[in-house]
């Protein structure tokens, strides 16, 4: 049995795509990670924004990120099929770590604890 990890996937789709056609394009994907039983799949639409550089040739790009729990294997599917598709200029997957995450979440202070009362009395 091969375990699942997090894993965050962030691809920027051709700017020149109809809203339909990039829908379809994320519905493909969202698809594709349903059908190798992907879990947890959460999807952020980043809109339209200028890239640092040109990629092939264009100067904007519709950035999508995507959080899921899936096995290595199928990375390697999904990368592969967006190296081979029209619609996406760039991809990047990382894999998330259980403990990063638990750890950024306890870096931000409860309105209650009393450390934020310290720093709200020392800003005074």
């Amino acid at each position: 049995m091969t375990v699942k990890r997090l894993y965050e996937t962030m691809y920027i789709l051709r700017p020149d795509l109809p809203d339909q056609e990039a829908d379809a394009a994320i519905a493909k994907y969202q698809d594709f990670l349903v059908q190798q039983e992907s879990e947890d799949i959460t999807i952020q639409h980043r809109g339209r924004r200028r890239l640092a550089y040109d990629i092939k040739g264009h100067r904007e790009g519709i950035y999508i990120q995507v959080n899921y729990l899936a096995t290595p294997k199928t990375i390697e599917s999904l990368e592969k099929s967006m190296r081979l598709a029209d619609d996406v200029i760039r991809y990047l997957t990382i894999k998330l770590e259980p403990e990063a995450i638990e750890e950024s979440a306890e870096e931000i202070p409860d309105a209650e604890s009393p450390l934020a009362e310290a720093e709200v009395v020392a800003a005074e």
